[in-house]
């Protein structure tokens, strides 16, 4: 499998040692994040660079993941989830991790690195990686609504009104 990884500064020896845990069982693994570290660097393009080659992969019928984290990876999963066709997850837990994929089909997962050790966050984005999409009917329903409105707008109608 193909694994876009971002990060910023907070992140980069997790990155780096990801990338070579990542790769030695066997992912590609394509960096978008920096090439060093600078303590004011900004993670939003980074992030989305990595969301934007997730969705273009997918697109193209490669099978690909993004894995995006700073100090809290709330940001990192903002700035992912701006990208058109973008499912991202902050991830703390496997439960979470799995639930992201498995009722969601998230296709990036978001983790603070600044809350986790190396081996937490390798135990996520392992269980990550290994769940597919359950695709239940409830679950590609609602993943059907969030992609419409992300398209044209739409939203089921109100039921107050």
């Amino acid at each position: 499998m193909r694994i876009h990884i971002a990060t910023d500064h907070a992140g980069l020896e997790f990155s780096t040692q990801l990338q070579q845990h990542l790769a030695s069982s066997g992912h590609e693994v394509v960096d978008h994040g920096p090439v060093g570290y600078d303590p004011v660097d900004d993670y939003p393009s980074f992030c989305i660079r990595a969301a934007q080659a997730v969705v273009t992969d997918q697109r193209a019928g490669v099978e690909a993941l993004g894995v995006v984290f700073g100090g809290s990876g709330n940001g990192e999963q903002i700035a992912a989830n701006k990208v058109a066709g973008i499912r991202a997850a902050l991830v703390w837990n496997l439960s979470t991790a799995e639930l992201a994929r498995e009722h969601n089909d998230a296709n990036v997962i978001s983790i603070g690195a600044r809350q986790h050790t190396f081996e937490e966050v390798v135990s996520f984005i392992e269980r990550f990686i290994a769940t597919p999409f359950s695709g239940d009917d409830r679950h590609a329903r609602r993943i059907g609504k969030i992609a419409a409105f992300e398209t044209d707008g739409s939203l089921d109608p109100d039921p107050r009104a």
